[in-house]
């Protein structure tokens, strides 16, 4: 209401002569040039490595691109749940049109929210609810697994890789399967032994469960976890891991292997220019490396040039469709109990993917066990 009297203030000055025809003319385009208030929600600390700060740094990729147009916030360490909800919705209620809100269990608030907020627009990072200002996205981590375990199959001298994983949802079966399929296509003698943790983020758990996977022989450990914990208990003890998330190399300096990193920055940025442009629509998108949104690279000093030029070949016959983690090309694929689950010739399809609810022959563990 007093937008619209003070809207009658102005044209009734100008008629009568008080403003100067330029001002009369700025004020529209003044208004126009508001920057796009765009607000993140982020499930940990931000740190200086890891899931948070992989969406930090595409977070300062939109500023970066767009400039005065946009002005970005953040609210970090939200558990997921009723806390996520009420800062989802103090975010709408502070004028952010675009929010992002990247962690799996932020997807329900989300959609709460949205409902309330229709003339905002909202992005559930690994989420797969969608609305008209709900779009969801998220990235084929299993792509970059499947090239890690290449590397860790060729730099493994036990034959026995550590899994430290978060919780038993699809997306970390897919890694934990990929990371085994790429390892054994290139060590078929590779066994890969899983510790459960319940928790995304909890640094004296990781830690603990590397140090127990170390101490079961594992001489090479991945994860799907929040911290850089594995990567800094492998540096202790002199072992090997794959960073995941981010580059670890300042927390591993001679045990990272490789890093599997998200590039969020691309998605963000093309996300806000539609919202500025009214181009935006509520979508679904699962990119991987074509898209940009996977890389594997960053390789550890220890790496041979013939295993990391092997890493970045399979990385770009990813990128070409010519391989797919999920295709069985020379035999059967079976599960960890001896089931086959993609027939020789076969490869899965996407819905196949993200319902995952089974081990590949080679891991060693239960399904949250």
């Amino acid at each position: 209401m007093y937008k619209n009297l003070a809207g009658r203030a102005v044209l009734a000055l100008a008629a009568a002569g008080f403003l100067s025809p330029a001002f009369s003319q700025q004020q529209p385009q003044q208004q126009a040039q508001a920057p796009l208030k765009i607000g993140f929600v982020y499930v940990t600390p931000v740190t200086d490595a890891g899931w948070v700060r992989q969406h930090e740094e595409g977070r300062k990729a939109v500023e970066a691109a767009l400039g005065a147009r946009v002005k970005t916030t953040y609210v970090e360490n939200v558990a997921e749940g009723a806390d996520a909800e009420r800062v989802i919705r103090d975010l709408a209620q502070q004028g952010n049109k675009l929010i992002f809100t990247p962690s799996f269990g932020y997807m329900e608030p989300t959609m709460k929210v949205a409902k309330d907020f229709p003339d905002a627009k909202f992005e559930s990072i690994t989420g797969y609810k969608t609305a008209p200002n709900v779009a969801t996205a998220n990235a084929r981590y299993y792509e970059g697994r499947y090239l890690a375990g290449i590397a860790a199959g060729r730099m493994t001298k036990t034959n026995i890789a550590g899994y430290v994983a978060g919780f038993p949802i699809p997306e970390v079966l897919q890694g934990i399967n990929a990371f085994t399929l790429g390892m054994r296509s290139v060590n078929p003698s590779a066994q890969v032994r899983v510790v459960w943790l319940n928790e995304w983020f909890d640094p004296p758990k990781e830690r603990d469960a590397a140090m127990a996977l170390f101490n079961q022989n594992a001489d090479v450990v991945a994860f799907h976890t929040g911290s850089t914990a594995v990567m800094a208990a492998a540096q202790e003890r002199g072992k090997l891991a794959i960073a995941y998330h981010s580059d670890m190399r300042r927390i591993a300096p001679d045990a990272q292997v490789v890093a599997v990193t998200h590039q969020w920055g691309g998605y963000y940025t093309q996300r806000a220019k539609a919202v500025l442009d009214g181009s935006w629509k509520s979508a679904n998108l699962w990119g991987g490396v074509k898209e940009g949104m996977i890389r594997v690279g960053d390789f550890g000093t220890k790496v041979p040039k013939a295993v990391q030029d092997e890493v970045l070949a399979r990385q770009k016959d990813i990128a070409a469709g010519k391989l797919q983690p999920f295709r069985a090309v020379l035999a059967d694929v079976r599960d960890n109990e001896g089931r086959v689950v993609i027939a020789k010739g076969a490869q899965l399809n996407d819905e196949q993917i993200l319902t995952m609810n089974w081990l590949a022959e080679g891991v060693q563990g239960r399904i949250g066990r």
